[in-house]
């Protein structure tokens, strides 16, 4: 197989077939693979200017988003972004679909799709070889299963897929594939022209494969032995009455390298939005200022997860790794606006750090809005900087009320002064690195999703993204937009936190924190049928077989919910208990799902047969109009629904599966 070209080249270089450079030019150590896999859980290097690289972007933006002096749909909020490569070139007889094309020297750091298996091959022409240096399917390429792009470095997580592999060139890079209706996000490193790089050859990720498995075991755990090995640190434990503040200063020159935190109090949520951390460096205003748990990327309340810069352990402790260096002091300071007291212990670690001309100040700042329309669409500004330094990352909270995705829209990066983004997304979900809109929770070193309530993804999401690899130096300036781009007309509340690093004098457009927005919002009930009993709040009393839960999702249940019966078979039983305040006769009406892989059940009321056995199969997925069960006598408090299956008909998918919205009781 194609991939398998690791080992056949390593059997040539050994038989002396084939040759290639060791010698970086102008006897300065070479860029090279091992350096990069070092890079890759080195949070110490994002504290000093970045001299030797700029970071750039392909991706399959909709390119009719050109003007952002005309906000439309057509014209700036495009959403067409399958599809949209370079160009199309004839290679030995075949077309092949560009999607980078990029002159050196310089590194891929990120590579993303949704859809990797409608790409075919992926090519990688490194420095204008005629043969590319990696060839292989897509889908392996990112799938995390094939070495060396083993995981985590590479793989899928909520339909999303993601390669932080460095791919290294030295004079430039194509990157084709052979099938071309794609999703794709390509994020890369252009070194100084003269910089010695060392191109990605087979022959050393093979040699390296104990190193990219080394660097494969930190990523996958990064949030092990978070005590201090070594330094300083300074513990705290402190109860904070409402309105209470606490400070602690730490001398320099030093680093604060890593920070702990174990929160106790009657309500989380409300304690760690509520708490505000501030660090303020050498006598300069606050160049961190954010709720406590915001600061930790976890909103609202305790969602673990674990990255290599911050993370929530299962016990509920905080941490970061960020590395913060100082020159004279840091002040530490948080005040509790919770209006409860709060209980705080854990550590502030320091290490030994001389401050030097191209040391950076870190930075992590919170903004909030509630009520941001949805329409017209707009660009919703997470940070802008000005001055000298590198952008490292975001956390994103969402409040959305409805049920619709709230994150269509498109990351926009401009890099000193540009006029048009250096680099433009194709969705919210994508820059998260995930896709599809996808509820499904995860966590990774450099991305995650700590949170989405439901139903669908309506409710709390909170959503992280950490550029270390693919970190963006900036000289002068640097903005941050995302669009608000929400399938529904709706309001919804956004807090963001930006991580970035910036010289000394350099300055960002967050505004001090209003209490008022510390409030956490709270999302509506969805809507529902008057006076109905809604299925999924009935308790489930037995299941002789299969699973019963509750169901959400995008079909249009009263209160966005129903009990969901799956993979019952003939003869089994499912058992529910519903509650009347009143005894007494009552008509029985009923709202139930019907769908491809639905069977047939004959219900019960307290061990009545109501009626024939009915049909819930449909060839599409409908939640259908009430139906009357007939007259029954029901008494006071837990009355009992059964629920038989009868089998299913013949053109049925497997499954034979019962949904249960509501019952509606009329006396």
């Amino acid at each position: 197989m194609l991939y398998n070209k690791i080992f056949l080249v390593s059997l040539l270089v050994m038989a002396g077939i084939l040759l290639f450079p060791m010698a970086p030019a102008h006897g300065e150590s070479a860029i090279d693979l091992n350096r990069l896999l070092d890079e890759m859980t080195d949070l110490e290097r994002l504290t000093k200017t970045e001299e030797n690289y700029t970071t750039h972007q392909f991706s399959s933006y909709d390119r009719r988003s050109t003007d952002p002096g005309v906000l439309t749909e057509e014209n700036w909020f495009a959403n067409g972004d399958r599809g949209k490569h370079l160009r199309e070139e004839q290679i030995d007889g075949k077309v092949e679909y560009v999607l980078m094309d990029a002159e050196g020297p310089g590194a891929i750091v990120r590579f993303w799709s949704a859809n990797p298996n409608d790409g075919g091959v992926v090519k990688f022409y490194l420095d204008r070889q005629a043969s590319p240096a990696i060839e292989m399917p897509l889908q392996d390429f990112l799938g995390g299963k094939v070495a060396p792009f083993i995981a985590p470095l590479c793989g899928e997580r909520s339909r999303g897929w993601n390669s932080y592999f460095p791919i290294l060139y030295a004079e430039h890079c194509k990157v084709t594939i052979t099938e071309g209706n794609i999703y794709y996000i390509i994020d890369y490193r252009t070194y100084k022209e003269g910089t010695p790089v060392r191109t990605y050859t087979a022959e050393e990720a093979q040699s390296s494969f104990e190193k990219i498995q080394a660097v494969s075991t930190v990523l996958t755990d990064p949030g092990q032995n978070i005590n201090p090995q070594q330094g300083a640190f300074t513990p705290y434990d402190v109860t904070l009455a409402p309105g209470a503040d606490e400070s602690i200063t730490l001398p320099g020159p030093a680093a604060l390298c890593r920070i702990t935190c174990k929160v106790s109090a009657e309500n989380m949520e409300a304690a760690l939005r509520g708490c505000v951390v501030s660090i303020a460096f050498d006598g300069h205003s606050p160049a961190i200022l954010a709720p406590l748990g915001d600061f930790f990327g976890t909103a609202p309340g305790v969602n673990p997860y674990k990255s290599l810069p911050s993370g929530v352990l299962e016990d509920g402790t905080l941490y970061s790794s960020w590395v913060m260096p100082f020159k004279r002091e840091a002040v530490t300071h948080i005040r509790n606006l919770s209006g409860i007291p709060v209980q705080l212990q854990g550590i502030l670690a320091v290490k030994d750090r001389p401050w030097t001309e191209d040391s950076l100040y870190f930075h992590a700042k919170w903004r909030s809005e509630k009520d941001i329309p949805t329409r017209p669409m707009q660009d919703w500004n997470y940070l802008t900087a000005n001055g000298r330094g590198r952008f490292c990352g975001v956390m994103l909270h969402i409040a959305n009320p409805v049920k619709d995705w709230w994150g269509e829209g498109d990351e926009k990066i401009y890099v000193d002064g540009q006029a048009f983004p250096g680099f433009f997304g194709t969705g919210t979900e994508d820059y998260f690195g995930y896709a599809w809109c996808n509820t499904a929770l995860f966590t990774h070193a450099y991305h995650n999703q700590v949170r989405c309530d439901g139903p669908g993804n309506m409710g709390h999401s909170c959503v992280s993204r950490f550029h270390i690899m693919d970190d963006i130096p900036f000289n002068t300036s640097l903005k941050f937009d995302l669009e608000v781009w929400h399938w529904a007309d709706t309001k919804i509340t956004q807090a963001i936190m930006a991580y970035w690093y910036g010289a000394p004098g350099a300055t960002d457009n967050f505004a001090p924190i209003d209490p008022n927005l510390l409030v956490i919002p709270e999302i509506p009930e969805p809507p529902g049928v008057e006076g109905a009993l809604e299925g999924e709040k009935m308790r489930i009393v037995s299941v002789s077989n299969g699973t019963a839960e509750v169901q959400g999702g995008p079909w249009p249940w009263s209160r966005a919910f129903q009990l969901w019966w799956k993979h019952g078979g003939t003869g089994d039983k499912l058992v529910l208990a519903f509650l009347v305040d009143e005894p007494g006769d009552y008509e029985v009406r009923a709202a139930f799902t019907m769908a491809p892989d639905y069977g047939m059940h004959q219900l019960y009321i307290n061990g009545e047969k109501v009626g024939s056995p009915i049909d819930f199969y449909h060839e599409k997925v409908i939640v259908a109009k009430e139906r009357s069960l007939g007259r029954c006598h029901l008494k006071q408090g837990e009355n009992l629904l059964q629920v038989e299956s009868a089998g299913c008909r013949a053109e049925a998918s497997p499954g034979n599966m019962f949904g249960l919205d509501y019952l509606l009781l009329t006396p």
